[in-house]
Formats: structure tokens, sequence, C-alpha cells
């Protein structure tokens, strides 16, 4: 399972909101750029970038630092917030990233992801947010009437790279990920899924690995690592090919380690 460190995007700093909300966020850096590069010597394999003015209010404020981070590391880097048309995609794929994630867009425009996906292969993923299994949309601010899972399942077969599915009940409350809510997005399409919501420990980490051999192969973890109270390189090794432990449960039972 991959262990994704996110960075999310305000005004050009590196910040963390608390379920979503605008009015409780944590600025963390303003230079977003040496944050990317600490995550890379730390042994990450891929980086998030969440553009959450771009969500907000569909402006793109934050390239110049989208394009520093690219330009400054070798691994992939994905993003996403305001992707909300087909130019927009484009413009960010130019910006040095190796995917581009719509959210907003996957429930109001179906038919520009399934034409970007299939322009772009492994370079398009869908963003699910959900608020109790219903997707909300621009950044969070709206909540639709439509089942995360039966929007996953309506990408069957678009050519998709991945899903993430963010639980936002669970998002920055470093209480735990949503394991029902992954299972059942996991279990909706053939389509990976990566976690994304809740990750406080590294037992939190570990418990994934239950719901791994239905699709989730990777997990975002933003304010465990930021706080400190999970080490990425540890994580990294505790999920690996060569670690020493293992969740040992059927998908639907009880985890233990």
């Amino acid at each position: 399972m991959q262990i994704i460190p996110p960075i999310d995007l305000l005004d050009g700093d590196c910040v963390r909101l608390h379920q979503g909300d605008y009015d409780q966020e944590t600025r963390f850096s303003d230079n977003p750029g040496a944050q990317a590069l600490a995550w890379q010597r730390q042994g990450a394999q891929r980086l998030h970038l969440v553009d959450l003015d771009g969500a907000r209010t569909g402006q793109p404020v934050n390239d110049n630092a989208v394009k520093a981070i690219t330009a400054a590391l070798d691994i992939p880097v994905q993003l996403g917030g305001g992707v909300r048309s087909a130019e927009r995609a484009e413009e960010l794929l130019g910006c040095g990233l190796d995917r581009v994630i719509l959210g907003t867009v996957a429930i109001e425009q179906p038919e520009l992801v399934q034409r970007l996906a299939s322009r772009y292969p492994g370079q398009v993923v869908v963003g699910i947010d959900a608020k109790d299994g219903l997707v909300a949309t621009r950044g969070w601010i709206e909540t639709s009437s439509v089942k995360a899972t039966e929007l996953a399942k309506s990408f069957e077969d678009t050519g998709v790279a991945a899903i993430i599915s963010t639980d936002i009940a669970t998002d920055g409350t470093l209480a735990g990920p949503n394991l029902d809510s992954l299972r059942a997005m996991a279990q909706a399409s053939s389509i990976p899924v990566i976690a994304s919501g809740g990750i406080g420990t590294l037992e939190h980490v570990l418990s994934l690995l239950s719901v791994a051999p239905l699709g989730v192969e990777g997990v975002i973890v933003g304010r465990a690592l930021y706080d400190g109270t999970v080490d990425l390189a540890e994580a990294i090794a505790a999920v690996g090919p060569e670690r020493l432990q293992d969740a040992v449960s059927s998908p639907s039972g009880s985890i233990t380690v």
C-alpha cells in the first residue's frame, strides 16, 4: 500500500483544514516547495496536492507553487481542486503533474471525465468526497443527493486511473479511517481506491491492510504526518513488501494486527 503525503495549498501556503472547514485552518509552512522536498527525502513515492483556492472559487491562484513543486521533485505529483474543465486539466498536466483529480465535475459533467480519461490514459483520477454517504462538491460547501458508491460505479471501464475516497466526517480528526465506507467504495467498482481521511496513528494505517485485497491501494495521510503522530518512513516500511506485521481478517470481519 502506498503512503501518500499531501500538501494543501491556500494563498500559496501549506495548510490543513479541519473537516474541510475554511474557517478552521492551520498553516504549516509558507514554503510548500521545501515541504514537498522533505516528503520526498523521507521516502514518499507520490505527492498529493490540493488547490483549496481552486476548489472554493475555481480560480488558479496557486499555479506558481505547483510548478515549483513539480520542477523540484523526482516523484510523481497529482493535484485536485478546481479542475472543472478540459482546458484546466490540460493546463495542469502542462505544469508537470502526473495526474489531475476531478471532483465536482465528476458529478456535474461525468462525460468530461470520461473524455479526459480516454485522452490521457492513467492521468485522470476521480475524487469522491462523501458526507454521510452522499457526494459533496465545490470544496465540500455543497452536498448532493448522489450516493458515493453509485458515482464510483458509474466510472467503471472508463479508463479512470483511481478513485480518491474521502470521508469528510473523519477528515482532519485523527480518529481513524471509515473502513465501512472504504469497503463499500472498493466493492462498488474495480477502479483502485485511495483512502483519505482520519489517519491519526500507525495502527490506523495498518488497519487499511484489511481492505487492501478489495482494491484499496493507497492512503493519503495528512495532519498526522504534520503533527508527528505518524512518521512517513516508518509507515512506508510498515505496509511495504518487507513488513513484519500485517492485518489479518476477512474484508467484512474485525481487524487484528
